[in-house]
């Protein structure tokens, strides 16, 4: 192998994606679909992960541990402290197996290859009063050139004392892997027919199999059916009716056999009561060894140093009245951890069919221009890509989504700039030559087997709420407050030192400069923005291009001839591209228009003048101001229905008539929620009505999606016809905050007592609901508070943070 690696080093290399990823991102927790799964930012490179099961039965390895699944029935599992440049904790409560894990992960700077890390996985017994068996499999599987390698000496009874593995790839040079068990390990010894298997009990077990390129995600399946086989093969002398069999440690163990050229390896232990082992990654440039003292220290200072730095930047204002301040204050840490330990790094192709669309948008011309180009025909295979995205859900939707990832920003962007600036930059590095973005980032075969099949193509034609551009408009804000004071570089704080470098030593974690680079220096954030620009102008373009609606087809009046907005690719009963998926819409028709697109508009036509004014395109920002006039304006002139008071879809009806589709939800507040309304004008009084009136949308959990005396609230799946979601009262939240409880006006009053009194409402019920579960949920019962659909939801519900702190 040796040998075989010093071609690697004369071979260019084809990817280059790591060029522009900081040394203190490139390696984190980054497989998030896993309970604990660690990789760096390279496409084809080292992935590694942990499988447990229970050894009280042999049934149990059935149900082993390793994909995030809601049907685990796990009772939790929390990131209760992590940054994704230091490292963090993770704690899993396994019930049904009755035991608590602990997952560490350290990150330790040096070498010019990424750095090393360590990890610790610890567990105990949730009730020491009963058994706690467990089996667990720690794997490394290599992707790409290179290989690895087991230095320990191979013992068909299995190994005592650490083993130790050594690796290469073009990416990471060289490195060594070892696996140390703690001080206190215990394996059942006890028990019928014990004797047989006493050589091989307390011992480390190991398996290196070849499997085929690009399947290191099903490693899973590859381990177990290694073991079952063992274990049938050992099982037939026992299989004597009436024949007590010997305890399932014994027998569920991997093969000790190593296949020359393996790709993935396998290390197993077995533990009866606590346990704890070790594994230890160093890069051998960064020529430092690692040990439990790393762990000890570096852990323990993490944590102290995280919950210091929390409190700064996330504080609980000393106005917000709660009984219990130290319980809201960890989970308020907790799911502001899960949110960036569901950070994920996927590489792999997509599924497109740009000749897809539904029968009421190919009577669009502008459609008909853009389905079937270059005569594509069915769905075809991308390139492949590269992103790193936060994820909604691990257990349900661990992939990335346009529509949450503008949220995921705004909270990440408080915490860390720069790294919410690298995810923002990987979405707009995928726009296309035509403007477009995938709504769903299903990249390559793990995440496919994610989604079922109906949902894996992506049509060029669709769109997503551009909420991008939240994260845009964020970054701009920040950048303007942090002018107001004089940065670490103007008070000669950083003495030029590389941040990437800044050594550990006692302050550790690394400074806070890290996060805030493009912040501290002007250039670097104009150059940022500059380098966006054009991507997110095409993207722009596009939304305008394809998703633009028809006003004098149908006689509408209105002072713009063209900023009318509808969404393509919805079906009779979803309307999925509106993020919105069940809300009630008018049927199906080529000529209605859709107020929360156009209303969605606006905020990008805003967001494009700010970046405009920041990077001197003098020409554009006029442009925009303008264009920006014409949407609010026909927001007023399309939308708002004085009969009904509110702002409304539109339609078509038989008599090809226009009419507005009012029905009071979420829908309905959404001038007011991206703050296109200035304070005065008369319908922020009646939007706020709608909002604080019990009849509707008000409940003691949070504004609800749907109008509790809709006729269809509640109905069918009950996505959006009810269901409270946190990141529309944090909208909801910020709006009041930041400009209609703010700014003088006839309203002022009204929106501060909503305000006060609806921040209490949502955090107490996500709080509450957090304590008696073990979860944040994807939404949030209209009429009990409870917690509802896929958990944990550490996505777009993790904004109750800012919701605590009033970071808007």
């Amino acid at each position: 192998m040796r040998n075989l690696w010093l071609l690697y080093l004369v071979i260019p290399s084809v990817l280059g994606q790591t060029a522009n990823i900081s040394e203190s991102l490139l390696w984190g927790a980054y497989r998030p679909n896993l309970y604990f799964g660690l990789r760096p930012q390279i496409p084809q490179s080292l992935l590694t992960g942990l499988i447990w099961f229970g050894t009280q039965d042999y049934r149990s390895i059935s149900k082993a541990r390793h994909a995030c699944d809601q049907g685990d029935g796990l009772n939790g599992y929390t990131w209760t402290t992590y940054d994704a440049r230091d490292g963090g904790v993770q704690v899993i409560k396994d019930g049904p197996n009755n035991v608590l894990i602990t997952t560490e992960l350290l990150k330790v700077s040096g070498g010019s290859h990424g750095g090393s890390w360590a990890a610790r996985v610890k567990g105990e017994p949730i009730d020491p009063s009963l058994p706690s068996r467990i089996s667990t499999i720690f794997y490394m599987g290599l992707e790409g050139f290179g290989g690895v390698d087991m230095e320990t000496e191979e013992n068909e009874k299995g190994i005592t004392g650490p083993v130790v593995y050594t690796g290469n790839s073009m990416e990471l040079d060289e490195f060594t892997i070892r696996i140390v068990d703690g001080p206190d390990n215990h394996a059942v010894t006890t028990g019928p027919h014990a004797a047989s298997f006493v050589d091989r009990m307390g011992k480390t077990h190991v398996a290196g199999f070849r499997i085929p390129p690009g399947t290191i995600w099903q490693a899973k399946e590859h381990i177990l059916q290694s073991i079952i086989k063992h274990a049938s093969d050992l099982i037939q002398p026992y299989q004597t009716p009436g024949m007590t069999p010997p305890d399932p440690s014994w027998l569920l163990q991997l093969s000790d056999e190593i296949y020359s050229g393996s790709n993935l390896h396998a290390v197993q232990k077995f533990f009866d009561g606590p346990f704890q082992f070790d594994i230890f990654f160093e890069s051998k440039s960064a020529k430092q060894k690692l040990d439990a003292g790393t762990l000890d220290e570096g852990i323990k200072g993490l944590v102290e140093s995280f919950n210091e730095r929390f409190d700064e930047v996330f504080p609980v204002p000393k106005t917000y009245q709660t009984s219990n301040l130290e319980s809201l204050k960890n989970f308020s840490r907790a799911i502001t951890s899960n949110l960036i330990g569901g950070i994920g790094y996927f590489y792999g192709t997509s599924i497109v069919d740009r000749s897809f669309a539904y029968e009421w948008d190919q009577d669009d011309e502008t459609t008909q221009e853009e389905t079937g180009k270059d005569g594509e025909k069915g769905a075809k295979l991308t390139e492949p890509r590269a992103l790193l995205t936060a994820t909604p859900s691990r257990s349900f939707f661990p992939r990335g989504f346009y529509w949450d990832e503008g949220f995921h920003l705004l909270h990440i962007g408080e915490w860390d700039n720069d790294l919410s600036l690298a995810i923002l930059k990987d979405w707009v590095d995928l726009i296309d030559d035509d403007g477009w973005v995938a709504r769903e980032q299903i990249l390559g075969e793990e995440a496919r087997s994610k989604v079922p099949a109906q949902f894996q193509t992506q049509v060029p034609t669709f769109a997503n709420p551009p909420t991008l551009t939240m994260a845009v408009t964020a970054f701009i804000n920040r950048l303007k407050n942090s002018e107001q004071e004089p940065s670490d570089q103007e008070l000669g704080l950083n003495f030029g030192i590389d941040p990437d470098q800044v050594p550990m030593g006692e302050d550790f974690p690394k400074s806070a400069t890290i996060r805030t680079r493009y912040l501290e220096d002007q250039q670097l954030a104009v150059s940022y923005l500059r380098s966006i620009y054009k991507p997110l102008k095409r993207h722009y373009d596009w939304f305008r291009r394809t998703q633009r609606g028809q006003i004098k087809q149908y006689g509408r009046k209105a002072r713009s001839r063209t900023e009318a907005y509808r969404w393509r690719g919805r079906s009779k009963e979803h309307v999925l591209t509106s993020g919105m998926d069940d809300y009630p819409r008018g049927p199906p028709h080529a000529g209605e228009l859709h107020l929360d697109l156009i209303s969605w508009m606006a905020f990008f036509t805003r967001t494009m003048r700010d970046i405009a004014d920041f990077v001197g395109e003098t020409d554009d920002a006029a442009a925009f101001i303008e264009i920006e006039k014409a949407i609010l304006d026909n927001i007023d002139d399309l939308h708002w229905s004085e009969e009904n008071k509110m702002y409304c879809d539109v339609n078509v009806n038989d008599e090809d008539e226009s009419y507005h589709v009012c029905d009071k939800g979420y829908l309905s507040l959404f001038p007011l929620l991206l703050e296109l309304l200035p304070s005065s004008s008369p319908h922020v009084g009646h939007i706020l009505d709608l909002l604080r009136d019990p009849q509707h949308l008000w409940s003691p959990y949070g504004i609800r999606s749907l109008s509790v005396s809709h006729p269809e609230f509640g109905q069918g799946e009950n996505y959006w016809k009810g269901p409270i979601w946190v990141q529309m009262n944090y909208l909801t939240l910020k709006a009041l905050y930041n400009t209609y409880a703010a700014q003088e006006g006839p309203y002022q009053q009204k929106a501060r007592e909503i305000y006060s009194e609806l921040r209490k409402n949502i955090i107490d019920n996500v709080h509450k609901e957090y304590e008696r579960t073990g979860y944040v949920w994807e939404q949030y019962d209209a009429v009990t508070g409870e917690g509802r659909r896929s958990h944990p939801f550490t996505g777009w519900t993790s904004l109750l943070t800012l919701i605590i702190s009033e970071k808007y």
